[in-house]
């Protein structure tokens, strides 16, 4: 009979730690820029695995974070690119100090899933598939920028100007969709690789590649500000950083 009710407890006990460590469970929200989007859902999958707690992500461009940060929107931890983190320092948005780089995204070339496949692995080859192309797609921020640049470079501004057409980023992927199959557009490698409506067809060459890269910090009055250090610690594991490489990141 002793030996019942001892059991009993146990049980009872072991029931409680349960509920309880679920009771503790906590979900922190991470905003993020989106050319890391698909790696992070992984990440979080694992982290809530490991840990219990719930990860919620609010996903945009970073010009768009940086207003949701600075219209005060709530948040546990915040995912740019660097050069948006002294305005949000100096706006107490978020802590100064040492702010870890979690990725960084280079910036690639593709075209429809169906377009027969380029040589774009030396420069003369980038460059020729470039004036073959019927149009040149890229975005009208950070990484259309940077490619308007790379056209510099190459020379080739002038004689491409026709064909450049300038977009929000949804509406690059849209042109070349909509296209004959003979346009090519340019987007970081993550977006890409995650879209199976698109082919990449290459990166730019090492001489002209650019990074995007990513900064992970906790924002002043997260309601949960160990929990955001841990999930930022995390960004800079082993399991991460193989999610990151998978998406295309670096």
């Amino acid at each position: 009979m002793l030996r019942r009710a001892v059991l009993s407890l146990g049980l009872c006990m072991n029931g409680l730690v349960a509920v309880t460590g679920w009771a503790y469970a906590t979900e922190i929200t991470v905003m993020s820029d989106t050319p890391v989007a698909n790696a992070l859902s992984h990440i979080g999958d694992i982290f809530r695995q490991e840990t219990g707690n719930e990860i919620k992500f609010v996903f945009g461009l970073s010009p768009v974070i940086h207003k949701k940060v600075t219209d005060g929107e709530p948040g546990d931890v915040l995912i740019i690119q660097p050069n948006f983190i002294s305005d949000l320092v100096a706006s107490g948005k978020i802590a100064a100090g040492q702010h870890p780089s979690i990725a960084k995204v280079g910036i690639g070339l593709f075209m429809r899933a169906d377009a027969q496949a380029l040589d774009v692995s030396t420069v003369p080859a980038f460059r020729q598939a470039l004036l073959n192309a019927d149009a040149l797609v890229f975005s009208n921020v950070a990484g259309g920028n940077y490619f308007a640049m790379v056209l510099e470079r190459l020379g080739i501004t002038n004689v491409v100007k026709d064909k450049v057409v300038r977009a929000s980023p949804p509406d690059v992927v849209a042109r070349v969709l909509q296209g004959k199959g003979s346009e090519i557009g340019v987007m970081v490698v993550t977006l890409i690789k995650a879209d199976k409506r698109l082919r990449l067809i290459g990166t730019l060459p090492a001489e002209f590649q650019g990074y995007l890269n990513y900064t992970a910090a906790p924002l002043v009055g997260s309601p949960s500000p160990r929990l955001a250090g841990e999930f930022i610690d995390f960004l800079s594991s082993p399991r991460a950083r193989e999610e990151f490489v998978a998406s295309g990141a670096e």
